[in-house]
């Protein structure tokens, strides 16, 4: 295994520069792999989140945005670049931070800081392609008028940001909050904070602008809320469970302040009964536990097709037996831990709850007997699951997945759709007719085909329902901290001739 590297003493990222917290208070960082207590990071209050916001208001209006806001996109590009080339030199000690902090397994760490640096990648490409988008002509059907449109960045942007990948789920707004001409005070979840804190160091390296992007860390009443909450926050930008996102909803709506969210699913994939079984079981493994089931996208409702389900469900609890769960520092581990004592027991009670409710633990639901230390649950899959059970109603956001049977593609459909979350569905079958027809019924803002959980950068991603709305990556993550604004110029010589001039003396 790799050695634990020593965990640096960060303070928040303001201005530039490290500022010790207001109170001085700090949170205990646990490493949810072994429970031991490695650092800790800064509890940010209020007034820490005041000095953020006027360090970031002070950068977008610096010498009139010259240097930042208004400056080239290919300026902006630069700095993106670079931040990109140093997550690329450190990445095995960024992965395995992570990794320290999450408890995810070490090569899923070392791929999330691989789709960190090609997301600064990607979005310093459309910043720098975004000064030739601008004045943008409008077609108008008067010839004494002329128009065009103009992309200014919104302000500056509030990024409240989860656990689960928690460099990646950053990246995924502030890069393209940075290349849009934003600036940005993130706020990362108190439970995994320790990459975020380094993108501030990375910062610095690069020189980038004081102010442009800050970094707060602690709790989320004390800290996310007066973000939130901030009159010269322009826009909030939110990812995690849907109950905050109403919370913030809430409060941007007093300040009739644009917010995008991105919150919980509960996702189906569905599989019928023409398909190379192994494969499909695969799939339906990476979909629910990958990352221990801690994806908001997680296709945690599986739905059979009735002639298959038997023979699917025995190679599914074959291939959950072969699934090596260990400390994440291991070769080979598949599954580490969820991110914290108080997410294991969540998870437990829903195990509990379906089997009180008379669900049937197929397999998993405990402890792997191997692991007597952190925050470990084997792979659990239930069965006998009813629509009106807590499980197939409610998120886990754990390694768990339930499971119903179908006979017809309409029942599946129905069942898909049986959710108040809209984030994404998947259909396995080999006849792609019938997968095209499933992708335009199934009530999401994202379905896989013969997949569950692929996500490119160049893709947009996002939910509808309760999970949420708007759109991350792509050019319609960029377009989440743009306004557009009508420039129109009236370009005729002659008066408008609405009014009748007054007589001349």
């Amino acid at each position: 295994m790799a050695a634990p590297p020593a965990i640096p003493r960060r303070g928040l990222f303001i201005g530039g520069g490290w500022r010790e917290p207001s109170l001085g208070r700090r949170l205990p960082v646990v490493n949810p792999a072994t429970e031991a207590v490695i650092g800790d990071i800064p509890a940010a209050t209020a007034e820490d989140v005041e000095l953020a916001v006027l360090a970031a208001r002070d950068a977008f209006a610096r010498d009139g945005g010259r240097h930042w806001s208004r400056a080239p996109g290919a300026v902006r590009a630069k700095f993106l670049k670079a931040i990109a080339v140093k997550i690329k030199e450190r990445k095995s000690y960024m992965a395995l931070l992570e990794t320290l902090d999450s408890g995810k397994p070490l090569d899923e760490a070392h791929g999330d800081m691989e789709d960190v640096a090609a997301c600064f990648e990607y979005y310093a490409d459309l910043a720098k392609a975004l000064d030739g988008k601008q004045r943008s002509p409008i077609s108008l059907p008067m010839e004494n008028f002329e128009s065009y449109v103009l992309k200014e960045p919104i302000g500056v942007v509030g990024l409240i940001t989860p656990w689960n990948y928690p460099l990646l789920m950053a990246t995924w707004k502030v890069a393209p909050a940075l290349a849009a001409g934003c600036t940005a005070v993130l706020k990362p979840s108190e439970l995994a904070s320790l990459t975020c804190l380094e993108l501030g160091g990375i910062c610095v390296e690069i020189g980038l602008p004081s102010g442009v992007l800050n970094i707060i860390t602690g709790l989320g009443p004390e800290a996310g809320a007066p973000l939130a909450s901030h009159p010269h926050v322009d826009k909030i930008a939110f990812t995690g469970s849907t109950e905050t996102g109403k919370r913030i909803m809430v409060t941007a709506a007093q300040m009739v302040k644009p917010v995008s969210l991105e919150l919980g699913g509960k996702s189906p994939l569905i599989v019928f009964d023409d398909v190379d079984i192994d494969k499909a079981v695969e799939w339906a493994m990476f979909g629910c536990f990958a990352n221990a089931g801690q994806v908001c996208s997680a296709t945690s409702r599986l739905l059979l097709h009735e002639k298959i389900a038997k023979q699917f469900l025995d190679r599914l609890v074959a291939w959950a037996k072969s699934v090596k769960v260990s400390d994440p520092l291991e070769e080979g581990c598949r599954l580490g831990s969820v991110v914290s004592e108080g997410q294991y027991q969540k998870v437990m009670k829903f195990i509990s709850t379906a089997r009180s409710e008379g669900a049937t633990i197929l397999y998993g639901g405990v402890r792997p007997q191997h692991l007597k230390k952190g925050f470990f649950i084997e792979p659990t899959i239930i069965t006998d699951v009813s629509t009106s059970m807590q499980i197939w109603r409610e998120e886990v956001f754990g390694p768990v997945i339930c499971v119903k049977e179908f006979r017809t593609e309409r029942e599946a459909v129905d069942l898909a759709n049986d959710t108040h979350y809209g984030l994404a569905g998947a259909v396995i079958s080999n006849d792609l007719e019938r997968c095209e027809r499933i992708s335009k019924v199934i009530q999401s803002g994202i379905v896989w085909i013969n997949c569950s959980q692929p996500c490119f950068v160049q893709a947009p991603w996002g939910g509808n329902k309760r999970s949420g709305f708007g759109r991350e990556l792509g050019e319609w993550g960029l377009d989440n901290y743009l306004s557009v604004k009508q420039v129109t110029k009236y370009s005729s010589d002659e008066p408008y001739g609405w009014y009748r001039p007054p007589s001349k003396l």
